[in-house]
């Protein structure tokens, strides 16, 4: 009788997310992603989620949440209970440009989030009219030089990654374009396609069809190196040495994630994301795999707000 009262002693004392964490999943995950289907992020999370959910015995359920520049799903994520069960797919838009986007967040960026692991790095594509007379970046940036303020570029919206390449562009290449603002990436290259523009910066969903269709010209990869299976050299060999602007994708928490739970999902993604079969799916989208311990993620963040911060500035994008 003693040691039977001992052991529900034990067991009364023992705070209940420790033992709730033992099981951990016991139901199944959201997984939040701040932008509409068809995208990148879109894409690569319902394709990591599938096999996550195999791994974790629970079913990873891929939500989209876009609007208000990723910080509808943001804000979710951040007031969420860290018990595990909700989870988003972020970007560098979420957790690095909105930072110095907007003048002011429901949520603070580092503080009110628990990285796990990076999943992925994906370029942007500089693609351009087949109608325009280059077929480089230095006959683009000759091009533009001679006929300041009249080449059109095309972005997903003020502040976004896209807006940030083509200002990026501008400042490194000493050239002046109109900048056009559309909704998404998709409707961007739409607007390429019909003639509306003759430029965009493009996210790899949106621009690879097109590209191989040869329904536009491909003039640059804005990654620092050459992304295996695209035969498209990167802006800095075509005369922007400094060039180089990378889609970071990852997977976070909200604040106060027990450790347990962290350490079990970055082991996971880690097994997920280096599966044989998941190089086809990396592929296709040009993007490249890539993992890191929380600790590491954390500082990514940090230096991406950093960095991203001086682009926002110079592009002059402000949101309220």
């Amino acid at each position: 009788m003693k040691f039977k009262c001992f052991v529900l002693a034990l067991f009364a004392a023992a705070p209940w997310p420790a033992l709730a964490q033992s099981d951990y999943p016991t139901k199944p995950i959201r997984l939040i992603v701040g932008f509409t289907p068809g995208g990148i992020s879109d894409v690569l999370s319902r394709a990591i989620a599938a096999r996550l959910s195999t791994a974790l015995g629970q079913q990873v359920i891929v939500e989209n949440r876009p609007g208000a520049g990723t910080t509808i799903a943001s804000e979710l994520v951040a007031k969420s209970a860290p018990d595990g069960y909700t989870l988003m797919f972020q970007d560098i838009t979420t957790h690095a440009i909105n930072v110095s986007l907007y003048k002011k967040l429901p949520y603070d960026a580092v503080k009110d989030f628990t990285p796990i692991t990076l999943v992925a790095s994906t370029p942007l594509i500089l693609v351009v009219h087949p109608s325009l007379p280059v077929k480089n970046v230095k006959e683009l940036i000759a091009l533009a030089k001679s006929k300041p303020g009249e080449i059109a570029y095309a972005s997903s919206g003020n502040g976004t990654i896209l807006h940030l390449a083509g200002e990026s562009f501008q400042t490194q290449s000493g050239t002046k374009m109109i900048h056009v603002p559309y909704k998404g990436s998709a409707p961007a290259v739409q607007a390429l396609l019909s003639g509306e523009v003759a430029l965009t910066f493009g996210t790899t969903p949106a621009v690879i069809p097109s590209f191989k269709a040869g329904r536009v010209k491909a003039l640059g990869v804005t990654t620092a190196k050459r992304v295996p299976g695209l035969d498209i050299p990167t802006i800095a060999e075509g005369g922007l040495p400094k060039f180089e602007i990378v889609l970071y994708s990852g997977v976070l928490g909200p604040a106060g994630l027990p450790p347990a739970i962290v350490n079990r999902l970055n082991a996971e993604l880690t097994k997920v994301v280096n599966m044989p079969e998941m190089k086809d799916v990396y592929n296709n989208l040009g993007a490249q795999p890539m993992t890191n311990t929380p600790e590491q993620f954390a500082a990514h963040i940090k230096s991406e707000i950093t960095k991203l911060g001086v682009a926002v500035t110079a592009s002059g994008a402000k949101l309220d």
